[in-house]
């Protein structure tokens, strides 16, 4: 068991390796130009990726205090980059004859199947395999998830999806359109979330992405905000990540979640980033 143990530690990347390696990636995207799709771009997050999926034991809240400003930094561009990719990629599936067929043309919709899989495995083993009614914040203008899990898993659910970016919406809304059984399923809301009080009592299940609230502190409030008008018996899931993959995305942790009742966590191990937090405000 020893020998097992140091064996796995010893093909883990060293921390010191790690975080040089992510400064140095960090540093050539900051000076790019332009955040939208470029062939350097796409080369530097490709390999973000990969290291930041490497074995890894590394500790998101004991880093020093550079590499955490760095960290904060780099999840910024990678969500502007990542909003950006989803814009050009919706603009040029609403040209062409039915977009709702053409998404594996969007490079990360294997990721974006194999995470709603798992998402909606971990709701039916929690009770929750139908929903009637979901609400999904922070849908952007690929609404990727809420087409999956409508196509393929919640057959029967309606979707309420909620962004701040008005173009956003547009585009998601022009990618539904094109399937009539969709668009009576798939409404799309441009707000701000916390703005957004009762109508959150009407859902079974609330989806929050990973990108709703940059920082830890925004990321609690809205959190905060959602279990405070969301009905009692419902559940929240949450997108998050863990060890080196929160290099890319803000982390939420079982600790924070004090005041609802957890009922799983998934860490993937392999090419997903996304970790998977299902929780249920208690009923009183």
């Amino acid at each position: 068991m020893a020998s097992l143990q140091k064996t796995i530690i010893e093909s883990q990347i060293p921390d010191e390796v790690l975080i040089d390696k992510i400064m140095q990636i960090h540093a050539s995207i900051s000076k790019l130009e332009s955040l939208k799709p470029s062939k350097e771009l796409n080369s530097l997050l490709t390999q973000l990726r990969k290291l930041c999926t490497l074995p890894s034991s590394i500790d998101i809240n004991a880093l020093p205090a550079d590499a955490k400003k760095m960290r904060e930094s780099l999840i910024i561009l990678c969500g502007r980059a990542e909003c950006l990719l989803e814009l050009e990629f919706a603009t040029l599936l609403t040209k062409i004859p039915q977009p709702l067929n053409n998404l594996n043309l969007y490079p990360y919709y294997g990721s974006y199947v194999n995470l709603a899989h798992s998402e909606y495995k971990i709701l039916s083993d929690n009770g929750v395999a139908q929903p009637k009614k979901m609400a999904f914040v922070g849908s952007g203008p690929m609404p990727l998830t809420s087409i999956v899990l409508a196509k393929n898993h919640l057959k029967s659910t309606h979707f309420d999806n909620y962004d701040i970016d008005g173009t956003a919406n547009d585009e998601a809304r022009k990618l539904v359109s094109s399937d009539a059984e969709f668009a009576k399923r798939m409404k799309f809301h441009t707000c701000d979330i916390m703005e957004v009080k009762e109508k959150l009592g009407e859902y079974d299940c609330i989806f929050l992405a990973s990108l709703v609230g940059m920082s830890k502190d925004e990321k609690m409030k809205i959190i905060g905000h959602i279990r405070k008008y969301m009905k009692n018996g419902g559940v929240l899931l949450m997108r998050t990540a863990k060890g080196a993959r929160a290099f890319l995305y803000p982390a939420v942790e079982e600790h924070d979640l004090l005041n609802f009742e957890v009922l799983s966590i998934f860490h993937p191990n392999n090419d997903v980033i996304n970790s998977i937090v299902l929780v249920r405000k208690p009923i009183f």
